[in-house]
């Protein structure tokens, strides 16, 4: 009986630390809840280790693989919405609030307190997203202040922040380009480059302050990118967007972009116009609206927006949709060829690529 006992307890402890990792192989599945609750940030730094962001306040934390969420609210913040965050394990992180006044604070304590480090009382401030590049070295995009793009830069792993001087951008913004707090992932990194993309009446992709066009839907307020992600070879980028307005629509709403014209360690960009691979608008564009978009390998990806979740397996050359759910934003498991999706409802799924 003893043994027998023994054996069952053994095999519950696997399953449970197993879960997130083998369920949902055929759909997404669901996590956990918040009833009120809008989740547009999300940070999955190791296997086990998942942080979401939201309104009210409020954060989700999961140190099992999504097994069990531990649901806070930010004390004496409980009315702000934080749409982005980032993380370095289960004790440290850094969250973003939109709107002002801005305000951007950090955990290194799993998120029992928070601290400050960096506030902007502006009433033009609406901070958008974060990235870091490796532990030390980030950036906070925010919508333009007085026609200039707002970018944060921290070297010290989120505890000062400092403006980029507007010198750095080498052109102006165009009337109505603009930048989207939809899903922390409209800015990225490189070694030696920072991403931007931007949407409105006008979308362009930003390299170190340099503006390139992108054929991308634009010109509405609701319209334009909203997320991209680079192959993890780092060759190409996936831009995802669409007209929230209209979610469904699957017009203009992807561009896949070969990031170097000769793959070399002293690339120069030597052109305004970026080679961009052609994707069928009748089969391959994914079916509506996207707001998140993640390399799961060089080949797979996977989008989700409003109106449902895509998954591509050929280098976003063409989209098969999985599920008709509504979620904001997507991240990939480490080491794992899963992802993880938030959205309304306090809803954080999980999905293993079959």
């Amino acid at each position: 009986m003893k043994k027998c006992f023994i054996a069952l307890f053994t095999f519950l402890i696997l399953y449970q630390n197993s879960f997130a990792q083998n369920s949902g192989n055929n759909s997404i599945k669901i996590l956990t809840q918040k009833k009120g609750v809008s989740i547009r940030g999300l940070a999955v730094p190791n296997t086990n280790t998942i942080w979401a962001s939201g309104s009210k306040g409020s954060i989700a934390k999961s140190v099992n693989g999504g097994v069990d969420f531990e649901w806070m609210q930010v004390k004496g913040y409980e009315t702000r919405d934080f749409r982005s965050i980032y993380a370095w394990d289960d004790k440290e992180a850094v969250i973003v609030a939109v709107a002002a006044p801005a305000i951007i604070l950090k955990t290194k304590d799993g998120g029992s307190s928070w601290y400050k480090v960096y506030e902007n009382a502006d009433t033009l401030m609406f901070l958008d997203a974060i990235h870091f590049k490796d532990e030390l070295n980030g950036l906070v995009v925010g919508d333009p202040i007085n026609n200039h793009i707002f970018l944060l830069r921290t070297i010290d792993k989120a505890e000062n922040w400092n403006e980029v001087p507007s010198s750095y951008f080498k052109m102006p913004l165009e009337k109505g380009e603009a930048f989207f707090a939809s899903s922390s992932s409209n800015i990225a990194q490189l070694s030696k480059e920072d991403f931007l993309v931007s949407g409105g009446l006008r979308s362009r992709l930003w390299i170190n302050g340099e503006a390139f066009d992108i054929p991308i839907l634009q010109g509405g307020k609701s319209t334009g990118a909203n997320s991209m992600a680079i192959s993890p070879n780092g060759n190409n980028i996936m831009i995802v967007g669409g007209d929230f307005m209209k979610d469904t629509s699957r017009l203009q709403n992807a561009v896949g972009l070969k990031l170097f014209v000769k793959p070399n360690s002293n690339q120069k960009w030597q052109s305004k116009k970026i080679p961009y691979w052609k994707i069928d608008e009748n089969t391959g564009l994914p079916n509506g609206y996207r707001s998140g978009v993640e390399y799961v390998t060089n080949f797979i990806l996977i989008a989700c927006g409003t109106s449902g979740v895509d998954i591509s397996k050929n280098k976003g050359k063409s989209w098969e949709l999985i599920s008709n759910e509504s979620f904001h934003v997507v991240r990939k498991q480490p080491d794992i060829n899963a992802v993880f999706l938030a959205g309304a409802g306090g809803r954080i799924g999980y999905f293993s690529i079959p």
